[in-house]
């Protein structure tokens, strides 16, 4: 029985810690919040983030992480992607050696401009073949429903990528590997730009057309980065690409495209900010997203119109004038 610590009990903490489980493992969860820990442990509940939703019997959660950490093989980080260093440099002391760490997070660092899988090769000291990714069309509230859904696990190391696809596969959850660590991390950070983007556009009112143009050409802005990142371009075809991307700008289950739709409806960032309970990454990914681009020379209009809207009070409306004026052109390969 593989041993699995999950350092966070958010939606998708909770939602992987159960896959895990059901999957045959033998899971601990870290949580922050002792009324998170109690419900899991006394009620096998998580009601903070999946109100009226049993979880296994057999999985347990703490407050203390060197508990959590202890001998576990396999360590899944599940926290928000700006919080990753300082936590992981806290918890690298009960890290057991060669244990594969693995991210559940879709962001991109703000400052260094890092993906969270070279965050976690810097901060614990370990190689690239050690960390591996989890990205698809994964919406928490359906897993922990036990909905059939499908996902990607990234590894440069092959085996490790099969060791992770094992211990993830059950009945209702099917992990693919790669070994295309780039693309599907940079999959799962664009597309949460795009979702705000999207979102944006269904809170003014917009209909498929629209949306179905943000889709399409927001998959090419993503492509285009990951190529110039040396990332296989069948990955933006898979389920970390443009099955994650169509999931999370579609459903109303969705933190970015939820956020975007409460700009599109006219609230500002610090008020959307508010009332939103969760993590939205892209809101934060987005600045850091547009400055790797111009690094690699890669143009992401949209992704460009997203950061003026979240961080220069650009309103939404001018977002999608701006991108319906650009210079008409030829399709393949270029930009909106």
């Amino acid at each position: 029985m593989t041993k699995v610590a999950v350092m966070g009990s958010g939606s998708m903490g909770t939602a992987y810690a159960m896959v895990m489980a059901d999957a045959g493992s033998e899971v601990k969860m870290w949580a922050r919040e002792p009324e998170v820990v109690e419900d899991i442990n006394k009620n096998h509940k998580n009601e903070m983030f999946h109100p009226g939703l049993d979880l296994p019997e057999d999985l347990v959660c703490s407050l203390d992480p060197s508990e959590v950490l202890d001998d576990a093989e396999i360590v899944v980080l599940a926290i928000p992607a700006q919080t990753l260093r300082s936590n992981l440099a806290e918890w690298k002391q009960y890290l057991s050696p060669g244990a594969l760490l693995v991210t559940l997070m879709k962001g991109i660092e703000q400052g260094t401009k890092m993906r969270m899988s070279q965050v976690i090769s810097q901060v614990a000291d370990v190689p690239a073949s050690q960390v591996a990714v989890v990205s698809g069309p994964n919406l928490a509230r359906e897993i922990i429903q036990r909905q059939p859904a499908a996902t990607t696990v990234a590894c440069v190391d092959a085996d490790a990528a099969k060791k992770l696809q094992d211990a993830s596969s059950n009945s209702y959850f099917r992990p693919y590997y790669t070994q295309d660590v780039v693309g599907v991390e940079i999959g799962g950070a664009v597309k949460n730009v795009i979702a705000l983007a999207n979102g944006m556009a269904v809170g003014q009112g917009f209909g498929e057309n629209t949306q179905a143009t943000l889709v399409t050409r927001g998959l090419a802005e993503m492509a285009r980065l990951g190529e110039a990142l040396d990332a296989n371009p069948m990955t933006f075809l898979g389920l970390a690409g443009m099955g994650d991307l169509i999931a999370t700008c579609t459903s109303s289950l969705s933190r970015n495209r939820t956020f975007g739709e409460n700009l599109g409806k006219g609230l500002t960032v610090a008020e959307t900010v508010a009332i939103t309970n969760q993590t939205s990454e892209g809101v934060k990914s987005c600045l850091p997203i547009l400055e790797m681009a111009r690094d690699a020379g890669v143009e992401m209009p949209i992704t460009e119109q997203v950061v003026n809207v979240v961080h220069n009070e650009m309103k939404p409306r001018d977002m999608l004038a701006r991108l319906m004026a650009r210079p008409v052109r030829e399709e393949q390969g270029q930009s909106v």
